[in-house]
């Protein structure tokens, strides 16, 4: 993953990060969060999308985000999209 350096409109140089794609399994799902299973890692991690409650508890997706993951347990992340992988259980 390259670090992009862009100009902000306050003058700054921001780091940028190119869009991630992590393959998981939902373990569960609320209002605008999912917590999921990283299959390459088996981390989990809580996911914010305001398109939560269209998923269902065992669906493998494939979640694009900013590469930003937060420090915490579990870490988080913004999906930016998700798309299902298929209808299969983890």
């Amino acid at each position: 993953m390259e670090d992009i350096r862009d100009e902000c409109e306050c003058g700054c140089e921001c780091e940028r990060k190119e869009p991630v794609c992590m393959n998981a399994c939902i373990m569960r799902v609320w209002c605008c969060q999912l917590l999921v299973c990283d299959l390459c890692t088996s981390q989990e991690v809580l996911v914010h999308t305001p398109e939560a409650c269209c998923f269902c508890v065992g669906e493998r997706v494939c979640i694009t985000y900013d590469g930003v993951m937060t420090r915490s347990i579990p870490p988080q992340i913004h999906a930016s999209c998700i798309r299902r992988l298929n209808n299969g259980c983890c």
